[in-house]
């Protein structure tokens, strides 16, 4: 019991390690909503994504991440920018940022690709910190397949067929029988990647309500009063999440997607 109690402990505090930026985003965003006024010179969220660039740059020059883990969370940083314009266009309008500001594309404030990031950079760190071993990973060819599909019916879904359950369904027949392997302290621990899938994108939905209850942006159930973001969007943060661990395996050997473990 007292092994256990200590890996636990280990393992909360490297978890949120591996989350420092999402974390301080996600600060960033609840503490500035408390205190920032109309008056103020900066905007809010401008000054929530000069925030998120020194955040990022620290954690560069501080080794916390490498060059090569900030440029494919860079690339996961473009992906989710590009969806954030489509998603809150006028024709669309999935959700909604109540707030002006001058650091915008296509009336999208640029931070909001940060909190992309911050589901990259997790990844990428909790990787590394945790030494993640795999068994039975499946083919990267087939799982870059899977990311594009995932990836294309996040637009196409809103003038054709939702594809989403075949995703899912394709999601389980790809990652059904691997299994990741964990090092918080002295010994390797295992579990389902598809459940470690699901439970990231679990607590990505928590932190997500917390966004829109500081009002930072809102889906249409919420403009009147503020409600629970649908249990169902787990579902939307889970194939992201496929986007984002594929997006890190880019950075990684094929020796590292496989192991002789078990």
């Amino acid at each position: 019991m007292k092994h256990f109690i200590k890996e636990f402990i280990i393992f909360g505090l490297r978890q949120a390690q591996a989350c420092l930026f999402g974390g301080l985003l996600l600060l960033i965003i609840l503490l500035s909503k408390l205190i920032w006024r109309p008056d103020f010179v900066v905007a809010r969220y401008d000054a929530i994504f000069v925030a998120a660039i020194l955040i990022q740059v620290i954690l560069v020059l501080t080794k916390l991440e490498t060059i090569e883990e900030y440029k494919v969370i860079f690339i996961f940083h473009i992906v989710g920018t590009i969806m954030e314009i489509f998603k809150t266009s006028s024709t669309i309008g999935s959700w909604h940022y109540p707030e002006a500001n001058l650091i915008r594309i296509g009336g999208v404030p640029l931070f909001s690709g940060f909190m992309y990031s911050a589901v990259g950079s997790y990844i990428a760190r909790i990787w590394r910190i945790f030494e993640f071993k795999f068994t039975n990973y499946p083919d990267r060819r087939l799982t870059a397949l899977l990311c594009a599909l995932i990836y294309i019916n996040f637009f196409t879904h809103h003038y054709t067929y939702d594809l989403r359950y075949f995703l899912f369904t394709f999601t389980a027949f790809l990652y059904y029988k691997t299994w990741i392997y964990f090092k918080p302290g002295n010994h390797y621990y295992r579990m389902p990647l598809l459940l470690g899938f699901f439970l990231v994108a679990f607590f990505i939905w928590i932190a997500e309500n917390l966004g829109t209850f500081s009002a930072t942006w809102t889906y249409a159930s919420q403009h009147s009063i503020w409600d629970l973001v649908p249990f169902t969007k787990i579902g939307a943060w889970f194939q992201l999440m496929i986007i984002s661990f594929v997006l890190v395996t880019l950075i990684h050997k094929d020796e590292d997607l496989h192991s002789n473990k078990e």
